[in-house]
């Protein structure tokens, strides 16, 4: 379908949305509710609604319920397109989402087309917000921010020669060029460079030829599905050197494919979840979300769809607007420090989140994921 084709069809189902539904405003929720990823899908779903049943029982926001509309993308760039393109065809003012740079970069121009914001929430790739889309922004930090503190605990951690293994996905290979010539630079040598293929179910050839070159530490920074296999595969091989990751490593499920003997001791970079954090907004939703779901967030990511809902909400309810081109001109230049659940909340010109809120995470005997000092 042609861009303005896209227009077009989504222009009239959103006037026909607003003409049916005008007590409501729509908010798409785009994630993977299914495959590898669903645990992120299922925990973003989880946190926007919690959080849209405050805001509803509080009165909603400019005089009008939220309505949250969910679409399935399934953490692949084909179904995403398609997801964005349905989205686009029922009324929504913003969309939340998605998990993945790659699947994210193939939504883009279609919610742009489309005159909708969109809020990135686990895509960190520095080309998203580089393109020059005004209803682009994302809560996740940049990949180059990434780069800067993991090259930072490489160098700390006096590791003289490094193994980046990447997956040749844009947020993956992105983060291992940035992190190379910034520790090339520091004096560390890279002394290999190369892919895995992800959804592979045995690595032990590439861990071979790491082997064999006999690094100080393995930097991974692909996604945890394949983490979580190379630390157990890694383990059997009685391969012993530390394997630091990124921050699409940082989910629950990695210690149950790696097992938490081979997952001690592993050490990722990442956004701290709410649990860590000491802000009375942190404190507050932990509290709301356990009580709901008998357990605390376990995701980054579904925590920061929850701050990209209250900062659309913050815009709509300030401008008492629902045009994307106020909100967006809001979000740019008047929404400064609003208190979200993984910290203040302001966007720079070009979409991106202000601040720095990276964090190491070690993995403990238990399987525990624990924020270094």
């Amino acid at each position: 379908m042609k861009k303005t084709a896209i227009a077009l069809f989504s222009a009239f189902f959103l006037m026909a949305g607003v003409a049916s539904a005008a007590d409501t405003v729509k908010i798409g929720v785009m994630g993977p509710m299914t495959g590898q990823w669903a645990s992120e899908g299922q925990g973003m779903k989880d946190v926007i609604s919690i959080m849209a049943d405050d805001l509803n029982a509080a009165g909603g926001v400019a005089g009008k319920k939220i309505e949250v509309v969910v679409e399935d993308d399934a953490g692949d760039p084909r179904t995403a397109s398609l997801a964005a393109q349905k989205l686009s065809t029922k009324g929504v003012v913003a969309v939340i989402g998605t998990y993945g740079s790659s699947i994210t970069e193939a939504t883009q121009n279609i919610y742009d087309e489309a005159g909708i914001i969109q809020i990135g929430t686990g895509s960190t790739a520095n080309n998203l917000t580089e393109k020059g889309l005004k209803l682009f922004f994302r809560t996740a930090p940049r990949n180059d921010e990434q780069s800067n503190v993991a090259a930072k605990a490489i160098t700390a951690a006096g590791y003289k020669n490094i193994a980046i293994l990447h997956d040749n996905t844009s947020f993956a290979k992105t983060l291992a060029d940035e992190s190379k010539a910034i520790i090339e630079k520091a004096g560390v040598k890279v002394v290999f460079f190369d892919a895995l293929t992800p959804g592979e179910r045995d690595y032990s050839a590439i861990l071979t030829k790491i082997k064999s070159v006999n690094p100080d530490a393995i930097f991974y920074t692909g996604y945890y599905p394949e983490a979580g296999l190379l630390l157990r595969q890694k383990m059997e091989m009685n391969l012993k050197v530390p394997v630091i990751g990124s921050d699409a490593t940082n989910n629950p499920d990695l210690i149950k494919i790696a097992g938490a003997p081979a997952a001690e001791g592993f050490s990722f970079v990442s956004a701290p979840v709410p649990q860590d954090l000491a802000t009375p907004e942190a404190k507050d939703f932990t509290a709301k979300f356990s009580k709901k779901y008998g357990k605390a967030p376990a995701s980054i990511y579904a925590v920061l769809a929850g701050d990209a809902f209250k900062a659309i909400c913050e815009a709509i309810k300030a401008t008492n607007s629902t045009d994307p081109k106020k909100l967006a001109d809001f979000m740019h230049t008047q929404l400064k420090n609003l208190k979200g659940i993984s910290g203040d909340i302001s966007f720079d010109a070009k979409g991106d989140r202000v601040g720095s809120v990276y964090k190491v995470y070690k993995v403990d005997a238990k399987g525990a994921f624990v924020m270094q000092p």
